[in-house]
């Protein structure tokens, strides 16, 4: 199994959602993160006065997943996140050695 962590801008988290509907994901998490990499934060205008934003609002997407799927779940993360500018995001792919769902107490590929 596979562990999948995407950092993408905020506005891109519905195409996303909606990419990995498409290649049978069928639950995800989401969450609101600050951070930055290579742009370094930002410069924006309040009441006109100019101030520097060292950490760019961002959202993180976590899913797991089969290891016959991650290659097609980072495909479609990547596709639906990419608006070819500077601070599109990451995405980092991890193994995952195990999954219980509470409920049932499945582990392993069942509890996905």
């Amino acid at each position: 199994m596979k562990f999948i962590v995407a950092i993408i801008k905020p506005h891109k988290l519905e195409d996303v959602r909606e990419a990995l509907a498409g290649v049978g994901i069928e639950g995800m998490t989401a969450s609101e993160v600050k951070g930055y990499g290579r742009q370094k934060g930002q410069t924006e205008i309040y009441r006109g006065a100019e101030y520097q934003v060292n950490f760019v609002p961002k959202v993180k997407v976590e899913v797991a997943v089969d290891d016959g799927a991650a290659d097609s779940v980072v495909e479609a993360i990547r596709n639906a996140a990419n608006t070819e500018k500077i601070g599109d995001g990451k995405i980092f792919v991890l193994d995952l050695e195990n999954a219980v769902r509470v409920r049932t107490g499945e582990t392993g590929p069942e509890a996905l």
